[in-house]
């Protein structure tokens, strides 16, 4: 394998891993609700209404950290357009090249 494939080939294993790690996390975040739903459907009492705020704080706070995840995962690109990574680091390489000038 050559030095630029494999540099492409940790790059697309890295993305992989964080791909899995936000299906996990979606996975985990429906079942553990799920259980949640399940669990206080079985304490109501007689007449008692599920729909109460104090039933969704898990839910609506852990999807806020679930949204975050996702667009971290899948939204970069979408927030910061094709290779902002690299064109930052050619910014801040720069950047620091003509500070280093200017003390020079």
């Amino acid at each position: 394998m050559t030095p630029q494939e494999q540099l492409q080939y940790e790059k697309a294993l890295k993305r992989v891993k964080k791909i899995k790690g936000f299906y996990s996390h979606a996975i985990v975040y429906v079942v553990i609700n799920i259980m949640i739903i399940i669990i206080n459907i079985q304490n109501l009492k007689s007449g008692e209404s599920y729909f109460k705020l104090e039933n969704f704080f898990t839910a609506f706070f852990w999807g806020i950290g679930l949204l975050a995840h996702g667009l971290s995962t899948f939204g970069g690109e979408f927030l910061f357009g094709t290779n902002w990574e690299e064109r930052k680091i050619q910014e801040l390489m720069e950047k620091e090249k003509k500070e280093q000038q200017k003390w020079q």
